[in-house]
């Protein structure tokens, strides 16, 4: 990472002013890429819409769940990763997220918020545009893994596993240690070495 720059400046009436600049790291303050907001618990439509009116890009997936109360039964739309909303901005922009009602903090390292590959974020949003069935699953690291050639998800890697009669991956997000799964063919698929 990169360390702070400080210059001194001197007046005519010999008083110094330093003025402190942050590092740019690999051009992240200035190109937009994709963090992860992590939030309080059930905060996450409040913080989208917060976003909203702060117009900084986010991306808040949900998935359908009926739930079966005494009376009769509810269809939900919970979201996809409870406690997280993906925001867009360039990371000088920062504070544009941290300020927002319900935002804990930036999902990183050591400190410095850490950027999402692109693809992740597209695959997902193209596998929600086409209605792809798409569901919270339990984080998963052991398994066959699997590369999808083609369909919404297509690039991405996870984990196959077999459920009666059709084929499921399980796809994890690597920063918020979650993951998803999605019906697929198995013709879709290759298997990685």
């Amino acid at each position: 990472m990169g360390t702070f720059e400080s210059t001194t400046v001197t007046r005519a009436n010999s008083a110094s002013l330093v003025i402190v600049r942050e590092p740019e790291l690999n051009g992240a303050y200035v190109e937009p890429s994709w963090y992860v907001a992590y939030t309080r618990a059930n905060h996450e439509k409040r913080v989208a819409e917060h976003l909203k009116g702060r117009t900084v890009e986010y991306f808040l997936p949900f998935y359908k769940s009926v739930r079966r109360w005494k009376d009769r039964r509810v269809q939900l739309e919970l979201p996809l990763f409870p406690g997280y909303v993906f925001v867009r901005l360039p990371l000088r922009d920062r504070l544009r997220v941290l300020e927002v009602p319900g935002v804990v903090r930036l999902v990183g390292f050591d400190g410095h918020p850490a950027a999402l590959p692109e693809k992740e974020i597209e695959a997902l949003r193209e596998s929600l545009a086409r209605q792809l069935k798409v569901r919270p699953h339990p984080y998963l690291t052991v398994g066959r893994r699997v590369r999808i050639k083609n369909g919404a998800l297509s690039g991405l890697e996870g984990i196959l596993v077999r459920k009666k009669a059709s084929f499921q991956v399980i796809v994890s997000i690597e920063l918020i240690m979650r993951s998803v799964i999605a019906e697929v063919e198995l013709s879709d698929l290759e298997l990685v070495q």
